[in-house]
């Protein structure tokens, strides 16, 4: 089994003036960036500060799309067809590159955002639309998709690099989704339990599910989310436990 893993994390998810999590902190820890877009969160400004202060850190950055929904957070379902999804998620690849010109870095991945990664999930079609943007826009971008869903399938069938991701503070539904954040259970707030959770999953290479049912899958990257008061704590709990268990940590990109 290898033991090199990466952990990665949603950043820049502010607003001109508003800023969520403390991304600088986060960056200390994390190994790989997830930077939104300007659809659900960010701006031209927190894009290039945050790639600036990853770049700073040899952290390495990603597009993070998401449907136009900032008032939502990008977590409502906004009903658009796959053709306007595609060209979404590529008008939002192409902004975060062009930020990352400016600040002398480079993109390496594509992670889809909440409700428009959940849909990636659950719609063949939909997923088929994101993995058409990233090969559309550069085919050298790897996809980080939840291991066993059409996102992974889709990403495949297009010969995209993928990157397969567990979540660390999230729940899994027995299909192997995420848990809907309505459910009581669905969010895990303890950073000792998180951290628990992570190492027995990625030395066992499964998830778990709600019910204690075994998912083999295969795990290159864990998420730690930065949008919650815990996100420091769980970060940094869950890097310490990953290393306890003899676990390098390195971004997915490096060889």
């Amino acid at each position: 089994m290898s033991t090199r893993i990466d952990l990665n994390a949603d950043l820049g998810e502010g607003f001109g003036p508003w800023r969520m999590g403390d991304d600088a902190a986060l960056l200390d820890i994390v190994t790989s960036a997830n930077v939104a877009c300007g659809f659900h969160a960010g701006d031209p400004d927190i894009m290039v500060e945050t790639v600036l202060a990853a770049k700073a850190r040899g952290v390495a950055v990603g597009a993070h799309p998401g449907f136009f929904d900032l008032r939502g957070f990008g977590r409502n379902r906004v009903q658009e067809s796959p053709k306007r999804i595609e060209r979404d998620i590529a008008y939002q690849i192409g902004a975060l590159q062009a930020c990352a010109a400016l600040a002398g870095a480079r993109v390496t991945h594509v992670k889809a955002h909440g409700a428009l990664a959940n849909l990636s999930n659950e719609d063949a079609a939909i997923a088929e639309a994101l993995a058409r943007a990233v090969v559309g826009v550069d085919r050298t971008l790897a996809l980080v998709v939840m291991p066993g869903l059409p996102a992974e399938r889709a990403g495949e069938r297009a010969g995209l690099a993928l990157v397969r991701e567990i979540y660390a503070d999230r729940a899994y539904a027995e299909d192997g989704t995420l848990a809907p954040r309505a459910r009581p259970d669905a969010v895990i707030h303890d950073a000792e339990e998180a951290a628990a959770r992570v190492v027995h999953m990625v030395e066992q290479r499964a998830v778990f599910t709600i019910s204690g049912r075994r998912i083999p899958v295969a795990i290159d990257t864990v998420c730690v989310h930065g949008d919650n008061p815990q996100a420091l704590a769980m970060a940094g709990t869950v890097r310490a436990g990953l290393e306890r268990a003899g676990f390098t940590l390195r971004p997915f990109s490096e060889p």
